[in-house]
């Protein structure tokens, strides 16, 4: 079992705000990058939480993601806007985006928008759960650097494409899809490679583009560009519907790359410089369609007809997505959010580097 040490959900955004900060970012800006981070880890996604605090240093040191937010509208209907995100943080960029499409919903029913020229805007889903607090539809889309290997390919070429959905219930928890459209996100590679353990066959291939459960061997094929990577939702082949994963990440390079003029597959990161990272975000308001709260109640209908239909042999529940992520985050704001025990080493280094100082007094657990 690897050691994970617990931290509290407020020193932890303090630390995170207090290195951005010292790096030249807004305070608001800060408070916003850190909420993306952390609110990733309370949901038990942390292949996407602070342990990729140490990337937005990086960038930021190295200048492709800008301090300040530089984004701009330049193109606008009453439904829709593009926008250029100037190199800034993509966390920013993507509430900018978000906001202005839930603007626009509450104003047309639905609002669209499309960004260009962006960074890594860390979870999909906390940006479509942004509707959720205007009771609407949330939908956020990203692409991202070319990871995933094409079915029949060898090499990487797109990006792991996340897609999440949002809808509003009544009683039951809001429906929170929020997935990758590979097998799993390149982060959950890492935290196999940081365990020691090998990773399941079907998850990513080597420069062979054969199948391997070697995590390190899978990493170093990606980051010195030698062929291999993750393979599309559905795994190998099209036996198990690979085809159709690679079809869902051509779907989001294509809404939020070609739509909005970004960079595509292997053009995402090309130049580290100038990452071009594209999103795409909707709000949608079900009142346009049907009353509110019918639409609410029949949410919850959906999601109770899922959770009490047989289960199968040997299983005591069925989940609706996001039901999961929600207990997981009342149980990390209580008791704090476990990280690994490598992650923090790694968080105190940059607290060493920037000079800031990191939370103490924090227990040891396992896992």
């Amino acid at each position: 079992m690897a050691e994970t040490v617990t931290i509290h959900e407020k020193p932890l955004r303090r630390f995170c705000e207090q290195v951005l900060i010292k790096l030249g970012v807004p305070a608001d800006d800060a408070r916003v990058t850190t909420d993306v981070l952390v609110l990733a880890d309370l949901r038990g996604i942390d292949s996407h939480g602070v342990a990729r605090l140490g990337r937005y240093v990086s960038g930021l040191k190295e200048g492709s993601m800008q301090p300040t937010d530089k984004s701009r509208v330049i193109k606008e209907t009453k439904a829709t806007a593009l926008i250029d995100g100037g190199q800034s943080l993509g966390q920013v960029v993507g509430k900018r985006g978000m906001d202005l499409a839930i603007n626009k919903a509450k104003d047309t029913a639905v609002g669209i928008v499309t960004v260009r020229n962006s960074n890594h805007y860390g979870i999909a889903g906390y940006y479509s759960m942004m509707a959720l607090d205007h009771n609407l539809i949330g939908v956020s889309l990203t692409n991202a650097a070319p990871l995933v290997v094409p079915t029949f390919g060898r090499n990487s070429v797109l990006g792991t494409n996340p897609i999440s959905l949002a809808a509003p219930a009544m009683r039951e928890k809001a429906f929170v899809l929020d997935m990758a459209t590979s097998t799993v996100p390149r982060g959950k590679i890492e935290v196999y490679n940081r365990a020691g353990t090998p990773i399941p066959h079907g998850w990513a291939v080597d420069e062979t583009g054969r199948s391997s459960s070697d995590p390190a061997r899978v990493l170093n094929a990606l980051a010195k560009r030698l062929g291999g990577g993750l393979l599309p939702l559905g795994g190998e082949g099209e036996d198990l519907g690979g085809h159709k994963g690679y079809g869902l990440a051509l779907m989001v390079d294509v809404l939020c790359g070609v739509l909005s003029g970004a960079a595509t597959s292997l053009r995402v990161y090309a130049d580290e410089k100038r990452p071009d990272v594209g999103h795409f975000f909707m709000a949608l308001d079900p009142g346009a369609f049907r009353p509110l709260d019918e639409f609410r109640r029949d949410m919850d209908r959906l999601a109770r007809e899922l959770k009490d239909s047989p289960k199968a042999q040997g299983q005591e529940r069925i989940y609706v997505h996001g039901e999961k992520s929600f207990a997981r985050m009342e149980t990390f704001r209580t008791e704090g959010v476990p990280l690994d025990a490598k992650v923090v080493e790694s968080l105190k280094k940059i607290a060493e580097e920037i000079g800031v100082q990191w939370p103490t007094g924090t227990p040891t657990s396992f896992r």
